[in-house]
C-alpha cells in the first residue's frame, strides 16, 4: 500500500520521544557559532545510524550533510544548532541564568535543527519503504548568527546538486514567509597610528583612536543619506591602551542591512571613503577588511503557497493548561504594551500562545526583518521558510525568555509540528511534478547572478 502523506506525518509522531531528547540535548549545551562540536557530532552520530551518508568540509569543522536515497529530486532541509552570547537560562518565568555570562540558546536553534533532522529522518523512512526515487539530506549548518555558515558552504560547494530547500525556524506564529530576510556584511576597519605620551610628546602621536571616533561621526551623518531601510550598527575596540598614551592601535566593526545586497554592497562603498577620510584627518592607515555578506530571501510565491497548504494540513502545536500558564509567566516579564503590539499583529484575539494560522496578507505585509545566511540558499535553487508557535506572542527571539520557552515542552511541541510540515512539503516535492516545475519557473525567472560574498 503507499505511503500517504498522513502516514509521514505520523512517521514523525512516532518519533516524538526523540525529538523531544534531542531538542534538549542541543538546549543543555549551548555553543556560539563557530563552536557547535558537540551539536555537529550529535546530528553526524543521529543521522548515521539512521543510514544516512555522512558529508563533511574538512575547511568547516561544524559544517556537514547527511544523505540517503539516488535521483531527483535532491531537498535540502537545512538545520542549524549555534547558540547566542550570553542568554543561558533555566526553563524559569524569571530571569536565572543557568551559568551567568554563558551563551544558551534564545533563538531556538536546538528547536530548529532537531525538527529538521527528525523530519529528514520521516522523508528517508519514506523514501526507503516506496523505494521511490529521490534523494534527501539534511544540512548540519554552523554559523548561522554570524550570518556567516551557509555562505562558506556555498563557497565550498557543499549544495552543489541540490534542486530545493525546506527551512523553518520557531517563532511566535505558524506562519509561512515568501519574502524578507534583510540583505548583510560585516566588515572590520582597523586603524594604525603612532603612539606617544600624551601630556609629554603629544605632537608626536597619530591616534587611531580619534581615527575610529572621526569615521564612526561620519558614518552617523551617511545614515539620513542612505535608504530610509537600511540599518548601520558598529562597535569599537580601542586596544586597551592607558588614557594617557596616544593610542596606536582602534578599529570598528560594522553590520550593514539593507533589502537587497546590491544596497548593501553600495553602502559599504561609502563607508571605506568615510574610513579613508577619517585616516587623513589623523594621519593614520586604514585597513578595510569586507568579512561576508548575506543575501535577502528571494521570493517564491509557487513554493510558498506549497508550504501554506502543508501548514495547514499538518496541524498546529496545541497547548495544555501547564504550558499556557508558563507562557503567561513570561509574558508578564515583557512590557504589556509590546505583548499587546504582538497578539494584534498575529491576530491571537488576545490568547496567550498563536493558535490561528495566518493567512497570505499578514505574511506579505510583514516579512521577516532579521537577517540569515539562508537568504543566500535562496538564490542558489527554490527556498520556502515556513514557522511554528514556539513562545507566546509577545516574547521576541534573542532574549532570555525565548530560550527558557525553547528548553521546555512550549517549543518541543513547536519542533514536532515543523517536523510534520516539512516532511509533508518534502512529500509533495517527490510526488507532484506540476508543483516542482511551477516551483523552479519562477524561480528561473527570478534569479539573478550570484556569488557569495566571502573569500577564504
Amino acid at each position: 500500500m503507499k505511503m500517504e502523506k498522513k502516514d509521514l506525518h505520523n512517521e514523525v509522531k512516532k518519533m516524538e520521544s526523540l525529538l523531544r531528547s534531542a531538542c534538549r540535548t542541543i538546549w543543555e549545551h549551548p555553543e556560539t557559532g563557530g563552536n557547535e562540536k558537540v551539536s555537529a557530532d550529535y546530528f553526524r552520530k543521529l543521522l548515521g545510524e539512521e543510514g544516512f551518508k555522512i558529508v563533511n568540509e574538512e575547511k568547516l569543522e561544524h559544517a556537514f550533510y547527511a544523505e540517503y536515497g539516488s535521483g531527483k529530486p535532491v531537498i535540502a532541509i537545512l538545520g542549524e544548532y549555534d547558540a547566542l552570547p550570553g542568554l543561558s537560562q533555566k526553563v524559569s518565568g524569571r530571569k536565572e541564568p543557568v551559568e551567568a555570562g554563558a551563551p544558551g540558546h534564545g533563538c531556538g536553534h536546538n528547536l530548529l535543527g532537531t525538527a529538521s533532522a527528525v523530519g529528514a529522518i520521516s522523508v528517508k523512512r519514506y523514501l526507503e519503504a516506496e523505494g521511490a526515487s529521490g534523494t534527501v539530506r539534511f544540512y548540519g549548518c554552523p554559523e548561522e548568527e554570524l550570518l556567516s555558515g551557509k555562505v562558506k558552504m556555498i563557497y565550498y560547494h557543499m549544495f552543489d546538486g541540490c534542486d530545493f530547500a525546506v527551512s523553518w525556524h520557531p517563532m511566535s506564529a505558524n506562519m509561512v514567509y515568501d519574502s524578507g530576510y534583510l540583505a548583510s556584511a560585516s566588515a572590520h576597519f582597523k586603524f594604525k597610528g603612532r603612539s606617544s605620551h600624551a601630556a609629554f610628546a603629544p605632537e608626536l602621536g597619530r591616534s587611531a583612536l580619534d581615527a575610529v571616533e572621526l569615521m564612526n561621526v561620519g558614518v552617523n551623518y551617511l545614515r539620513e543619506h542612505v535608504t530610509s531601510k537600511a540599518r548601520i550598527h558598529y562597535t569599537t575596540d580601542s586596544g586597551g591602551f592607558a588614557p594617557n598614551i596616544v593610542p596606536p592601535l582602534a578599529g570598528s566593526w560594522y553590520f550593514v542591512r539593507a533589502p537587497y545586497i546590491a544596497d548593501v554592497k553600495e553602502i559599504l562603498e561609502r563607508i571605506k571613503k568615510v574610513a579613508e577620510g577619517a585616516a587623513l584627518m589623523t594621519e593614520t592607515e586604514v585597513e578595510i577588511k569586507i568579512d561576508y555578506g548575506c543575501c535577502e530571501m528571494l521570493e517564491n510565491h509557487s513554493y510558498g503557497d506549497l508550504a501554506y497548504q502543508n501548514l495547514k494540513e499538518a496541524g498546529l502545536p496545541v497547548f495544555d493548561d501547564e504550558e499556557l500558564s508558563f507562557a503567561e509567566s513570561l509574558l508578564d516579564t515583557v512590557p504589556k504594551a509590546d505583548v499587546e503590539k504582538a497578539q494584534k499583529l498575529y491576530d491571537t484575539e488576545g490568547r496567550p500562545m498563536t493558535w490561528k494560522l495566518n493567512d497570505r496578507n499578514l505574511y506579505q505585509v510583514n516579512p521577516l526583518t532579521a537577517s540569515s545566511d539562508s537568504g543566500d540558499i535562496s538564490h542558489i535553487m527554490p527556498m520556502c521558510v515556513i514557522s511554528t508557535s514556539c513562545w507566546p506572542a509577545g516574547v521576541a527571539p534573542h532574549t532570555w525568555q525565548a530560550t527558557a520557552a525553547a528548553g521546555c515542552s512550549l517549543g518541543e511541541k513547536g519542533a514536532l509540528s515543523a517536523a510534520r510540515v516539512i516532511a509533508g512539503i518534502a512529500y509533495d516535492l517527490y510526488n507532484r511534478p506540476e508543483e516542482r516545475e511551477a516551483i523552479l519557473k519562477e524561480f528561473r525567472e527570478k534569479k539573478d547572478d550570484y556569488t557569495p560574498m566571502y573569500e577564504a
